[in-house]
């Protein structure tokens, strides 16, 4: 079974991954995992941060003359945007992990929460997820997504063809397949970025070469519809999920 753990703090000296149960002889490269990473850091309305951090990856262990040897994989992200030193933080901002985290552990200081919190661990998410996408690559699974709604502003037209949804992605800053609506969607983002204010949004996933009999009926906890929920659930500021077309 696929596992794979994260530590580092957002703005601590690096993140580090491990990802476990890989089998041997799969080959992974750091420029392989790079490549994804530059994906991470593209699209419209970005933050500064993004700027900031070069996000290469360095491979520490599990592998042998650029294959898997079937042990853990560590990897390790270097933060640019290290700070050695910050003033405390004692008025919570809403939304975030700063009040329960710091009620859960008795922090008088909220970054010692929001630092771990921060959806600054996405990167070495990216980074393990790259492994897997290698792994599901060599079963003929591809994996893909795109932009459905921003701010109120959602697609009107896709291509016809689930296979040409990734193409249409790449091609868009905000990985939106309809061209028109891209163009609502970065003044509805301007708009935001003026009044200070952020937006929430709607993107699908689609898995494309995915054999029948994933997961099982029999037990709850094995449920494929639930495994897969509760992943996405994890990711930073993702409220909701919504399986098949609905």
């Amino acid at each position: 079974m696929l596992r794979f753990l994260t530590a580092g703090e957002s703005h601590g000296k690096a993140l580090t991954a491990v990802v476990e149960g890989l089998p041997a002889g799969l080959a992974v490269s750091e420029d392989d995992i790079n490549a994804q990473m530059l994906r991470r850091q593209q699209g419209y309305g970005r933050s500064v941060r993004m700027k900031l951090e070069a996000d290469r990856v360095e491979i520490v262990s599990g592998l042998m003359g650029g294959q898997t040897i079937g042990g853990p994989v560590a990897l390790r992200i270097e933060n640019r945007d290290a700070r050695v030193s910050e003033p405390p933080l004692t008025r919570p901002r809403p939304g975030h992990a700063d009040l329960v985290g710091s009620m859960k552990f008795g922090f008088e200081d909220a970054r010692r929460a929001l630092e771990r919190a921060s959806a600054r661990e996405t990167a070495a998410r990216v980074a393990a997820g790259t492994l897997c996408r290698k792994l599901l690559h060599e079963f003929g699974i591809e994996v893909s997504s795109h932009v459905v709604e921003i701010g109120g502003v959602a697609i009107r037209t896709r291509p016809e063809q689930w296979d040409d949804i990734p193409a249409a992605a790449e091609a868009s800053e905000l990985r939106c397949v309809d061209p028109a609506a891209e163009e609502e969607m970065r003044a509805a983002i301007d708009d935001a970025r003026k009044r200070g204010d952020t937006l929430g949004g709607v993107f699908e996933v689609v898995a494309l070469g995915v054999p029948p009999g994933l997961g099982s009926y029999v037990h709850w906890d094995r449920k494929l519809d639930g495994r897969l929920a509760q992943a996405v659930m994890s990711i930073h500021a993702v409220k909701g999920v919504e399986v098949g077309p609905g």
